[in-house]
């Protein structure tokens, strides 16, 4: 006879009692952090051979390399491209490892440094690219957890609390940063809400069918207010639960899908960690949730 499994709490951690740090660390399923590191880690394989797949092609001109503050910082040189190919194979198989479970803690932080050394290359060549912030965030908490089994569903943590909630508030900090941006760049937000930023964008790169809303310009202008509005207001999303929870991030999830079928912009690496607000261990198969049975 089957059981259905109850949440319990590690039994080497102690429930927060500040009403800050219960917030912060919430007591969370291992196994939701079993799922998200699937996906991250297989993005990442995805985002090095794709989206960030430059990095080989910049080591042919290591005389335009631009390194960031950070990496100024650290004196990271430029790459070569047989430094970049080591560092591709090496993302590529930790990555596998830390989505398998295999060595948690140890290929985690070897993802961690060399696809921080990837982003390092990926975005010192002139253009910088804030959709990665929360993948790259991302990357350097999981290993922090130890380790999560898809199993884990009826065992919960602060440490993983945390480093999800991190997560959550890198996402949410990529929008409220945008409006920072964009007020800084323009010198007057109103200037910006109120320009031609989206009839420029769809005049440049926009898809066919979003072509007859040049026609439009009032709709458009509102249409960058509201997103001034909405990216201004998402860090409110860290204090949802339940349905308004899951109504914000499907939200979310249909702009990015509009934005990438009107001007082909998808922003995928900020998309995949929205997963860090949602319950992913009910994704667990019931015949791996369920206790192990006791000789």
């Amino acid at each position: 006879m089957s059981r259905t499994p109850t949440l319990t709490n590690a039994p080497a951690e102690a429930a927060p009692t500040n009403a800050f740090l219960r917030w912060f660390m919430p007591e969370v399923p291992l196994a939701r952090v079993a799922v998200f590191r699937v996906f991250i880690y297989v993005f990442i394989i995805i985002d090095v051979l794709t989206i960030s797949g430059d990095v080989i092609a910049h080591g042919w001109t290591p005389e335009f390399y631009q390194p960031l503050w950070l990496a100024r910082f650290l004196h990271i040189p430029a790459v070569s491209v047989l430094g970049a190919q080591i560092l591709l194979t090496l993302i590529i198989v930790f990555s596998l490892l830390a989505a398998a479970g295999i060595l948690q803690r140890l290929s985690g932080w070897a993802v961690a440094i060399t696809f921080g050394a990837w982003m390092f290359y990926t975005q010192g060549y002139g253009y910088v690219a804030h959709d990665h912030m929360a993948l790259v965030i991302a990357a350097l908490v999981l290993p922090t957890i130890g380790p999560a089994r898809f199993r884990d569903v009826s065992t919960t943590s602060a440490k993983a609390g945390w480093a999800l909630r991190v997560v959550q508030i890198a996402v949410v900090l990529t929008y409220f940063y945008s409006v920072l941006m964009k007020w800084i760049a323009s010198g007057n937000i109103t200037h910006w809400a109120n320009g031609a930023v989206i009839i420029w964008a769809l005049m440049r790169r926009g898809a066919e069918w979003s072509k007859p809303f040049l026609e439009m310009p009032g709709l458009l202008i509102a249409g960058q207010w509201a997103t001034l509005v909405f990216e201004f207001l998402s860090p409110v999303v860290l204090f949802l639960k339940g349905k308004w929870l899951y109504a914000a991030v499907a939200f979310f999830f249909l702009f990015h899908l509009m934005t990438y079928l009107a001007l082909g912009i998808h922003f995928l690496p900020t998309v995949i960690c929205w997963a860090a607000f949602l319950p992913l261990e009910r994704l667990v198969p019931r015949r791996f949730a369920a206790p192990r049975a006791h000789g």
